[in-house]
C-alpha cells in the first residue's frame, strides 16, 4: 500500500543566525528563528513523512522545550524520520516540497539541497523535488518576514 502525507512549517527571520535551507547554509542577511536549526524545508519534509507514516508531527519526536536538542540540523530529524519508516517496514517514495520565499533565490542552491536531504532520507537525488516561489508581496511571506515551506511524501508500506 502506498501512502501520502503532507507537510507546513513557517519561520519568521531573525537576526544573527545563519539561513539553512534543505541542510544548505544560504548566503543572506538574516536566518531563520527556531529551537533548531530552523530549516523550514526540512521540517515540511519531516512531517510530510511523519503523516504518511501515520506518526504525530516532528514537534513530538523533537520537542521545542527539550535543551539537548537546541540547535539540532534538521538533517538529523530527516534522518529520524527515515529510521521511523524502516522500522515500520516501510520505506519513502519520494518527495516533492516547493518553499515560499520573496528572498533569497534559492535555484542555485538546489541540487546541494536535493542531495543533502535525498541523503539523510535514504533516496537518489532525483526521487526529491524542490521547487521555489514568491508570495507575490502578500502577507507575511511577502513582506520578507520569514519563509513557508510544504511538502508532500509518498511513503510504501
Amino acid at each position: 500500500m502506498n501512502r501520502v502525507g503532507i507537510g507546513y512549517d513557517v519561520h519568521q527571520f531573525a537576526e544573527n543566525r545563519p539561513l539553512i535551507l534543505g541542510g544548505i547554509t544560504i548566503p543572506h542577511s538574516k536566518g531563520l528563528q527556531g529551537h533548531s536549526d530552523a530549516d523550514v524545508l526540512s521540517h515540511a519534509i519531516a512531517d510530510a513523512v511523519l503523516g504518511a507514516l501515520g506518526l504525530p508531527d516532528i514537534g513530538h519526536y523533537f520537542p521545542p522545550s527539550d535543551p539537548s536538542i537546541e540547535g539540532i540540523s534538521s538533517l538529523e530529524i530527516l534522518k529520524k524520520c527515515r529510521t521511523l519508516a524502516e522500522e515500520r517496514d516501510s520505506e519513502i517514495v519520494n518527495i516533492d516540497s516547493t518553499l515560499v520565499a520573496e528572498a533569497p533565490r534559492v535555484l542555485p542552491y538546489r541540487d546541494s539541497m536535493q542531495n543533502k536531504i535525498a541523503d539523510a532520507l535514504g533516496l537518489q537525488p532525483s526521487l526529491v523535488g524542490i521547487k521555489a516561489t514568491t508570495n507575490e508581496q502578500m502577507g507575511f511571506v511577502g513582506r520578507g518576514e520569514g519563509i513557508a515551506a510544504m511538502a508532500v511524501a509518498s511513503v510504501a508500506c
